[in-house]
This record gives C-alpha cells, structure tokens and sequence, in this order.
C-alpha cells in the first residue's frame, strides 16, 4: 500500500471534494450545469414523446392575429365579447369540459368606447333622455368585460394572473389564496412575490377559478419546474394546472402532507388535490414530466373555432388551454425538450401528470442518496484502481458507470425518482481519470525506467512482469541464491587466428547473438557480460525465481545444440569447428548494480561465482560440455546427473563435488541408466583405492564408449596411482591450482 499512498490521498482528496458538494458544504460550480444536463438527458429518455388528446390547446396563433379582411381576427388583445363568443362557442357548440386561460386580463376593455358614452351621459348631455334610453338599451352589448363573465356562465373557465416584483395593480384582486395554519404550519417555504397582476372583478366574479401563470426559469434560463403555490402576503396561491386539477375534480381545499426535518423545521413534501399525489421540492415547486418536443397536444387556432371550422369531436370533452404561439405575444420558453416551447404546453404537461400521478419526484432524502453514491463510487475506484491492473479497472470504472446510471434510469421510469448524479458521476470519473493518469504519468515512467534497466538484461516477458510493479525491483545490490552460468568458446585464440578481421567479427557476432538467444529468450535468464568469448549469465534475479537452477541447467543444454548447429554452419563457410564448455553453481550470491563511479554494471558476484568460472574451466579437462556444482544437483530433483571428480579449486580448501547434468531421468534409456550405474561403481573403487576393480570397470566403459574422455582421464589416473599410490591421507578429490 505504501507504493500507492501518494495517489491513494490523492483519490480521497477528490472523494472529500465532492461529498462536500453533495452534503452542501459548498458549491462545485461545474456541478450545476452538468446536473441540468443530465436531468435534460433523463427527461427526454422517458419522454413518450406522443400526443396526449385530452388537452387540447386553442392557440391565438398567427393565423388567427391576421387582419379581418385576411381571415384573421386581427392584432392583439382582441375585444373581450370576442372572446367572449370564443369561450360560449366551446361550451355550447363543441362541448368542451372546461377552458383554462393562459393570458393575463387584468386590465379593462374600453374598445367599446363605453366609458367615453358613460362621460358623455353625465356631462354635456346629461339631460337627453333619447341617449340616456339609448345608452341604457346598447351598455349590455358594449360592457366587453361584463360579457366574458357572463360568458362563464356555459362552464367552468379558470383564469390566470401573475405575480411580480412591483407593486399590485389597481383594480384587480387575487382568489383567497391557502392559509398554510390549515396545514399545520406557521410558514412554508415558497416563492415569493410583492406584487401582482390579479383578476378584474366582473371576471373574478364567474370564473370557477383561477391560477397563476409564473413560470421558474433555472440559472440557465431552461424551464424545468413549476411552483405549484406561489406565497403572497402570507396566503399561498396554486397554479393554473392545480387550480383545472381541482376544478376537475371537484375537490376542496388542497392537503398536503408534511415531514419533519428536525430542530423546528417541518416542511412540505407532497400536496393532495381530492387524493391526487404531487410531489414538491423544498420551495413547493413540481418537476414536469414533458411528453416530448411542442405539439405533445392537440392544436386548433382560434379563430378556426370562432368561424366554427374545427371538427366537434376535436373537441367534444376535451381540457382546453386557451393560450398564445404566436411570436409577437412571447410565451415561448425553453425547457429540456426544446427551444421556442409554446408556455402553454408546460400547464398541458403539468395538467395530465397531475391527472396520472406521474410528477417526476426529488425528495430530500435523495441528497443523502446523493452523498451515499459519491462515497461508494468513490471508495469503489479508490480500492479497485489502487489494487486492480489497468484492464480491470477501465472494466469496474465501465461497470459502476452502467450501474448507476441503469438505477437512475429504473428509478425514474419506474417510480419517477429523480436522482441527482452529477456529483456521483463526477467523483467516479474523476477518479477513475486520476488513477489512469497517474498509471500513465507516473507508474508509466516507472515501467520505463524499469524497461531502460533490464531490457537489455532479461528477455521481454520479464521486463514486462517487472514494469507492472516496478517498485518491487531495484538494482540496489542485494543477497539471494541464484545460479550463474559461464560459457567459453574452446580454442577460441587458434579460430581468431585462422580468420580475418571481418570474419572474426561475424563469427563472434553469429556465436554470441546465438547464446544469448537461448540464455535471454529461450530460458528467461539474465545476460550480465560478454567476456570476449565468453557468456556470462545468472537466473533468479531481478526476478525471483524458485526454479534458476533447473532453468539455467536446460539453458546450457540446448546451448550446446546450437553451439552444435553454428558449428556446422561456420564448417560450411570453411570456418573452424565451434565448441564450447559451460559451467553452472547455484549459491547465495550478492546481485546488483555494482562497480566503480565510472563504470557500473548490473552483475553478481561471491564465492559461488567463482567456483561457476572455474567449473567452465574443468569442462576442457573432463571432456564434458557442462559442468555442474554440487549446489546447482542438489536443486534438481528428478535429473539424472553423472558424477564427475571431487575438485578443491583455487581458493577453497573444501573439496566439491562436480556433475555432468544428462536430464530428466524419466527421458533417459536404459542404456543410459546401465551406464551411469557402471560409472558410479567404477567412481567408488577409484575412491577405495580398489585400483585392480576400478580399472576392470573403467575399461568395459571404454569399450563401449570410447568417445568419452571422461573414462580414458580416470582410467590414466588409475593407471599412475598404481604406479605411486596417493598419500595415506587421500579423499579422492583432485587438486586444480589454476584459476
């Protein structure tokens, strides 16, 4: 773990930056933004994006606000018995259930000209009794306003007005609003206004009820929620869509169902409208489920209404939303399913969610979901990307993805839960970035360094091994048991002298390119020099390895056959015979990168080494290709191994005992075996100074094996001690004096 605590801290110190955002300690300003996108994105995931035909919307659209001459019903605000005749032409030509208004008529129709007919009556013809009769026969027909109430009268209409910052406007009332003590609450948090555009009171006076038509617009200027009350004067008032949902129902006063939050704070979370659940934020404002892009619902132009040109059953039944497409009039906003989105639509999706209970919903406890999901995800790439290879973290970082963001998306569909994932997300990617970076930045440099180290040393599958934990190893020098293997091409002064510079160097090249093959590539081992001819290498280090004697063993057998094979291929080109002697020890060794200031080099060194040069020395003398220390046989369990001399080499007083490794004794014949069985009884008569016996056995192996110069050696030196007998206090190992 200590390899890692620097990005270990690191991660955390992210995890910490965004549960902070998440406990709202303070504020990632990227958050905000990314968590709109995100809300967008899920929005119009589930959107069903069909039309809903229970609202109709009647738009004053362009059509209908051409000139009269063109078909249209001319420009903007239209005289109140127009509208007037709209609202009696619905009800009673096309049946429809109710008419909700999305415009505001808070200001007085005087296009009749009444008011002027009113000034003139109690002034400058104040005693005519003709324009008095005549005023009284045409008011009815000229008081727009008192029209459009008495219009109401065909069915139930809901108004709209609008709050805002400045003052009241004169004239004009507000509906009696709810008294959040009936909640059992002194207050509510909710948005707040001082000032409104309320209802004219010949209209207030008929309407079945009315709503306020304020839209909540996030930073970003998009649409996304809608205050369901808005507070005014200590009274809270509902939304056009609560006040048709109410409307429709039939029902009374709205419920609503509270929790507390502790130390006093007991807020609203859902209201009820005759049962109807509607899930509110902390301020009272509901997240609208929008159907899809504009046209969700049903459109007929109004004039197209009042020149009865709609199809009845367009209607028959229907919700209709009185409000305005046309550009000139402004209410377009932009929501999360589109730019230019008619207002009036945003009551039509508020109006059926209310009808299906399907409000998308973001109780407070999601904050705490929230902060839940940075810490696990957080944890989660923290763990697995310290612990983890590369692979595997893309795959859990992948994973956690999917997961979460398949939950959300469950849990939208299936409950309308809208999670907040911003933060979650956010602190997932960021660390996964963070651990993959740091691989790269970091551990990548490492692994190069480690690559630069060794590449030259140890084959490619090690260096690969080595770079995915390169802390594990250093070229600081440290003891471990190992084997080290010499190899020296015989004769090598009579060669060179036999060729030229040129084909000296391809010679060389040819023959050490070869060895090393079989060292570096072949049996995973560590080329630590050249030394002219010879080939020095090790097994066990930088990479621990518990098989190196075995390994360095089959190494300096199949070097011999490609010693073999170059042979015959340099004998091809009129070269000279190639041969060459290996000797192996396995010890404790001390293996690092050593040297002088000028000069340093990865290498091992010890008593072990030593004796390793000197049995490469002793393969000439033998007639054997390898030569083995007693250490190297000891770990190799299962081989079979001739036993050549006991030697007590230059330096050591302790006789060793020396093998000629033959292989794995289960690949050998019974030839082989027959034969090795002769030798060790023909080795133990040498050793009992049975010299009559030894060279009876010494000379069966000659006949059969008369290549072997091993046999004809002791067979001379059996020869010689039965001339002069060794001293009395001979132990049968010989003494090499040469380095």
């Amino acid at each position: 773990m200590r390899k890692h605590w620097g990005r270990t801290l690191a991660a955390w110190a992210l995890v910490g930056l965004f549960a902070g955002h998440a406990a709202s300690w303070w504020t990632l300003p990227l958050l905000r933004p990314l968590e709109a996108l995100l809300y967008d994105l899920r929005v119009n995931a589930i959107a069903p994006r069909s039309v809903d035909d229970r609202v109709v919307v009647v738009d004053i659209d362009e059509k209908s606000l051409q000139e009269k001459d063109r078909g249209g019903e001319g420009r903007w605000p239209w005289r109140r018995d127009r509208l007037a005749q709209l609202v009696t032409d619905l009800f009673q030509n096309y049946g429809v259930s109710l008419v909700a208004v999305d415009v505001i008529l808070s200001e007085k129709d005087e296009s009749s000209g009444l008011d002027i007919l009113e000034q003139l009556a109690q002034g400058a013809l104040k005693g005519d009794a003709a324009f008095a009769s005549e005023l009284a026969r045409l008011r009815p027909c000229l008081a727009f306003d008192q029209l459009l109430g008495q219009s109401m009268q065909a069915g139930p209409v809901i108004l709209g007005y609008a709050f805002h910052n400045g003052k009241p406007s004169q004239g004009t009332g507000l509906p009696a609003g709810v008294d959040a003590a009936a909640w059992g609450l002194s207050g509510a948090r909710a948005q707040s206004f001082p000032g409104y555009a309320g209802l004219l009171p010949e209209l207030q006076a008929h309407a079945a009820s009315a709503g306020h038509l304020n839209p909540l617009r996030d930073d970003d200027g998009v649409t996304r929620r809608v205050p369901l009350l808005v507070e005014h004067s200590g009274r809270y008032y509902p939304s056009l869509s609560v006040a048709v949902v109410q409307a429709l129902t039939g029902s009374g006063p709205l419920e609503a169902v509270t929790a507390d939050y502790g130390q006093g704070d007991r807020r609203v979370e859902k209201l009820l409208i005759a049962g109807l659940e509607a899930p509110v934020d902390g301020a009272l404002n509901a997240l609208v489920p929008f159907r899809g892009a504009a046209h969700s619902f049903p459109y007929v132009s109004a004039v197209d209404v009042l020149q009865g040109r709609v199809p009845k059953d367009q209607l028959a039944g229907r919700i209709v939303l009185l409000g305005t497409s046309a550009a000139g009039l402004a209410d377009l906003v932009t929501t999360p399913t589109g730019v230019s989105y008619p207002g009036v639509e945003v009551h039509a999706n508020l109006i059926t969610a209310l009808l299906d209970e399907r409000l998308l919903q973001s109780p407070a406890y999601t904050q705490g979901l929230e902060l839940l999901g940075v810490l696990a995800l957080g944890a989660l790439m923290v763990l697995g990307g310290t612990w983890l290879k590369p692979a595997r973290t893309i795959a859990l970082f992948a994973t956690s993805l999917l997961a979460v963001v398949a939950l959300a998306m469950g849990l939208l569909h299936t409950q309308q839960l809208m999670l907040p994932l911003a933060a979650p997300l956010a602190c997932l990617v960021a660390c996964f970035a963070l651990q993959m970076g740091y691989g790269y930045f970091v551990e990548a440099r490492g692994k190069r360094l480690i690559s630069a180290l060794f590449a030259h040393y140890v084959p490619p599958e090690l260096v690969e091994k080595m770079a995915k934990n390169p802390e594990a190893f250093t070229m600081a020098p440290i003891e471990r048991e190992l084997t080290v293997l010499f190899a020296d091409a015989r004769g090598f002064t009579s060669i060179s002298e036999n060729l030229s510079p040129q084909a000296l160097a391809e010679l060389i090249n040819a023959y050490l390119t070869a060895m090393s093959a079989v060292v570096r590539d072949g049996h995973q081992g560590t080329l630590d020099k050249y030394i002219g001819d010879a080939v020095m290498a090790f097994w066990g280090a930088p990479v621990p390895n518990a098989r190196h004697a075995e390994q360095a063993v089959r190494a300096a057998i199949d070097m011999q056959l490609a010693a073999r094979r170059l042979s015959q291929e340099f004998q091809a080109k009129g070269w000279p015979e190639l041969n060459i002697g290996i000797g192996l020890n396995s010890g404790p060794m001390r293996v690092g990168d050593m040297g002088s200031q000028i000069r340093r080099a990865y290498t091992v060194m010890g008593d072990a080494v030593n004796l390793g040069s000197r049995l490469e020395g002793l393969t000439k003398t033998y007639g054997v290709g390898v030569l083995i220390g007693q250490d190297t046989r000891a770990l190799l369990p299962g081989w079979s191994c001739r036993e050549v001399d006991r030697v007590r080499v230059k330096g050591k007083d302790q006789a060793v005992t020396i093998f000629e490794p033959l292989g794995p004794i289960g690949e050998l014949s019974a030839h082989t075996h027959a034969e090795i069985a002769l030798w060790d009884e023909a080795l133990a008569t040498y050793r009992a100074k049975e010299w009559p016996q030894a060279q009876g056995l010494l000379a069966r192996l000659q006949a059969a094996h008369p290549e072997r110069a091993l046999y004809a050696l002791f067979a001379q030196r059996v020869s010689d001690y039965r001339r002069t007998p060794p001293p009395s206090d001979w132990d049968g190992a010989t003494r090499f004096d040469v380095k």
